[in-house]
């Protein structure tokens, strides 16, 4: 039996990001200016052609699901990499620190600045309309944020979890990662997280924080063939 984070990306875009979704029931993505995430709902004819219909010439997209991705004549992968899916199911130490704060879109420009950064993954300034992003700042600059994303029924998914180079090392990361899952955790939901499989010390950290591996997962970037 598939499990409802199996293909977060279709799951979310059908449930409770479905306010977001362009597509149909074969095949839907996020607008490009919130993230660049498509998926299917599964690998037949039909549902690979819907999604070709959802890539423009000028634009690729992410895909993220634990089956193998499968793409239709006229796509294809220009990047691919093994993931890991993350979920925290038992409760997690609680923090507390007067330095964290809510972001908002008075934030915007400075959290892509951070991102363009540090690059933790696919950003826009559309993001903060997924869900709730904090942060810490020095001197009134922001160093360190994490936030949400996808968003299934009884889940959401701690993501944009970065630090400025200058504050690394200092347990910002570690922070946020904690604080956001536990606000996850408040409202009855159970945070995971996704991170490259060769990102080990981000996966060892997640680990010690309390969370687990519950999948592999495959990543691709995907745009029109040619």
């Amino acid at each position: 039996m598939k499990h409802l984070l199996d293909r977060p990306i279709w799951s979310a875009l059908e449930t409770r990001h479905r306010v977001f979704a362009q597509g149909d029931n074969l095949a839907r993505r996020y607008p490009s200016s919130i993230v660049p995430f498509a998926a299917t709902a599964a690998d037949d004819t039909e549902s690979l052609r819907a999604l070709g219909k959802l890539v423009p010439p000028d634009e690729s997209v992410i895909m993220l699901q634990a089956d193998a991705i499968a793409l239709p004549p006229g796509l294809a992968a220009i990047s691919t990499a093994p993931g890991v899916q993350m979920v925290a199911e038992a409760p997690l130490q609680t923090v507390s620190d007067q330095r964290v704060q809510r972001l908002t879109q008075d934030d915007a420009a400075e959290m892509l600045a951070l991102v363009s950064l540090t690059k933790p993954g696919p950003f826009t300034l559309g993001a903060l309309s997924l869900g709730d992003f904090w942060g810490v700042k020095v001197e009134g600059r922001l160093v360190a944020m994490a936030g949400e994303r996808m968003k299934q029924p009884g889940y959401t998914e701690l993501s944009g979890v970065c630090s400025h180079p200058e504050f690394r090392g200092g347990g910002l990361g570690r922070l946020l990662s904690l604080f956001v899952a536990n606000q996850i955790m408040a409202r009855g939901e159970i945070p995971y997280l996704h991170a490259y499989a060769s990102n080990t010390a981000a996966v060892a950290l997640y680990e010690t924080i309390g969370f687990r591996l519950r999948s592999m997962i495959n990543v691709a970037v995907v745009q029109r063939a040619g």
